[in-house]
């Protein structure tokens, strides 16, 4: 049913490569994605690959990300990233989750993001949208993102595991919202074991609906 609601379903950070698509993700943290697209043009413009950033200056690069929020952070996360990139992986973003999580800054959810959109590689990512519905749909009980990953990684064909998460993530942000879900306008409400915890009728959920 998310297949029909959400055809095009898919990460919403712009990337170019692996490594564009690294760095886009650890700055999404703590603010959205459209603020991230908008930044990370004047960024891989100033600093294309991992060479360069390792080598930005710290001035320059938070003027950059300032918009982001927590840009010093963010700064000093990406430039150690990028750093480690040149001088354990020759400046090439690893294709397996235990290296890449030997990045500064970068986790699984972080990794598993990279190797499903950037590689093909399937996985399960665990971003606030995806934990919040697995618990509301029954798929798990846990709030432990590694528990949910697991969880769902056996409900799901591994083939499916990266789109299935962008279909949850678009569902999250459009109908499923953390304070007042549409439950009226929901494709799912038949199925779902938490049908009701938010606005029920059919004309005032539509127009909650966003996207």
């Amino acid at each position: 049913m998310l297949a029909q609601r959400y055809p095009d379903a898919r990460c919403e950070l712009d990337f170019t490569d692996a490594f564009t698509l690294l760095v886009a993700t650890v700055l999404s943290a703590q603010t959205t994605d459209v603020r991230v697209n908008a930044t990370t043009p004047e960024l891989f413009a100033r600093y294309p690959g991992p060479a360069e950033l390792a080598a930005a200056d710290p001035d320059e690069l938070e003027a950059i990300l300032k918009p982001l929020g927590f840009f010093r952070a963010k700064a000093k996360a990406v430039t150690g990233l990028s750093r480690a990139l040149v001088e354990q992986f020759g400046g090439t973003v690893p294709r397996r989750l235990d290296q890449l999580v030997t990045l500064p800054g970068v986790g699984r959810k972080t990794a598993n993001v990279v190797l499903g959109n950037a590689y093909g590689v399937p996985g399960i990512t665990t971003d606030t949208h995806v934990l919040r519905l697995s618990r509301r749909l029954g798929y798990t009980t846990s709030e432990d993102p590694l528990v949910v990953e697991r969880e769902l990684g056996a409900l799901l064909p591994r083939r499916d595991w990266t789109m299935a998460c962008h279909r949850l993530i678009f569902h999250g942000r459009r109908t499923c919202h953390a304070r007042r879900p549409a439950c009226g306008a929901c494709p799912l409400v038949r199925l779902c074991p938490s049908a009701g915890i938010g606005e029920t009728d059919p004309v005032r959920a539509a127009a909650l609906l966003k996207g």
